[in-house]
């Protein structure tokens, strides 16, 4: 049996139609696969390569762990360096009340952590999310997903979830006393890039404020520059209680956090004692890797570019077939009339040589999240493709 065989025969698959290309070397925007046939990355590994595929002082950096040390204790008994320099760069580059990282294994478990740390610490027991929102596949994190259709199999899910709808000034009037938090994305992203009115965010801020609600905020795919700013939440002028953080906060490696003040994290500490634990979350060649990945994000302004090349994949993303396109920073949403089209340009992509894909609640809209350094050129060539394939599509529009 050859390799792919082997993959659809012993790796658990998720799906009845996996993309299955066999990469054996990625590197900057590019993966190239067995045959030596490359592939232009235009989702980054969803949102996890903002600094490119295996950047070289990433790469550097994981090597220079190996030869120190691997996996010692359980999360929080012994201190690693990586661990203690990466928790101190993000304190640094976050408001003063963001100053202590609880780092885990993904953004998922952040999620899960961050509901733990809310209820511990308000006493209450009920949190409010909200519908099309994503934020992890765990049980926890699919009690507070907004989409019915990936809850329902799994069903009993935690009690006392309340959804509400994304930025509608009415439904904030369900926050009340009794809600531990409300956990919201900074941007909508699996809905199809969706951003809430600034004003909104504002009043979802006041509101947690007036009833002692905590407030958490998930980044986990927005994080790092995406949004054309290193946090999205400076965006909207509020700071969250809570911050989840995942995908690119490894530079490539598994890696997730959620981050809150001291005062409120302690809570984890005491009755019981080990509140919350993880044995390999903060693994300290996924924080090396980390810690390698945000410097060069900052040290080479990669964000600072972020807005020009939003603008130029929306000027060029023009075509009759195309019924939208919505952006937030270099996370993009290219919506066309049905799924069935999304399908048919992701896979005339594919044969070309560009990888790209869709969205959860969005099945009719094609994701675009590359790599923060993708060139000019490359983002003219991967529109050129798209738009050829719509081309074809139009010709053949029952060929997919």
């Amino acid at each position: 049996m050859n390799q792919r065989q082997l993959f659809l025969r012993h790796v658990a698959q998720t799906s009845d139609s996996p993309i299955a290309l066999e990469i054996v070397k990625a590197e900057g925007c590019t993966m190239t696969d067995v045959s030596g046939k490359e592939f232009l990355d235009l989702i980054g590994g969803i949102s996890v390569c903002n600094v490119g595929h295996r950047h070289p002082d990433v790469v550097e950096a994981i090597k220079r762990q190996a030869d120190k040390y691997l996996h010692l204790l359980v999360y929080g008994e012994i201190v690693e360096t990586p661990q203690v320099e990466y928790a101190s760069l993000l304190a640094a580059n976050l408001p003063p009340s963001l100053d202590c990282v609880y780092f885990t294994n993904s953004g998922a478990e952040a999620t899960e952590g961050a509901m733990k740390l809310a209820k511990r610490s308000s006493g209450r027991a009920n949190i409010a999310a909200f519908r099309h929102s994503y934020h992890g596949s765990t049980q926890g994190a699919l009690s507070v997903m907004g989409d019915e259709y990936w809850r329902n199999a799994y069903r009993p899910l935690l009690p006392g979830i309340e959804h509400l709808e994304y930025d509608s000034q009415a439904d904030l009037l369900h926050i009340t006393d009794k809600t531990a938090c409300v956990i919201v994305e900074t941007v909508q992203a699996e809905k199809g890039v969706f951003k809430p009115s600034s004003s909104w965010m504002k009043a979802l801020r006041q509101r947690c404020d007036d009833t002692c609600t905590l407030l958490v905020m998930d980044e986990i795919q927005v994080g790092f520059g995406r949004t054309g700013s290193l946090w999205g939440f400076e965006q909207y002028g509020i700071i969250p209680d809570i911050l989840l953080l995942g995908k690119a906060l490894g530079a490539g490696m598994p890696l997730g956090a959620f981050i809150s003040s001291r005062s409120l994290m302690i809570n984890l500490s005491h009755d019981p004692v080990l509140g919350h634990i993880t044995t390999f979350g903060g693994h300290p060649v996924s924080c090396a890797a980390g810690l390698a990945g945000m410097r060069a994000l900052l040290d080479e302004h990669l964000i600072d570019d972020v807005p020009s090349k939003e603008k130029l994949f929306r000027e060029l993303l023009h075509h009759p077939l195309i019924k939208d396109v919505r952006s937030a920073g270099l996370l993009i949403a290219v919506e066309f009339a049905d799924e069935t089209t999304c399908r048919s340009v992701i896979s005339k992509c594919l044969n070309r040589g560009l990888l790209t894909d869709w969205f959860l609640f969005a099945a009719h809209c094609l994701r675009i999240a590359p790599p923060l350094t993708i060139s000019e050129e490359q983002i003219r060539w991967a529109c050129g493709i798209i738009k050829e394939a719509l081309e074809h599509q139009s010709i053949n529009p029952l060929i997919h």
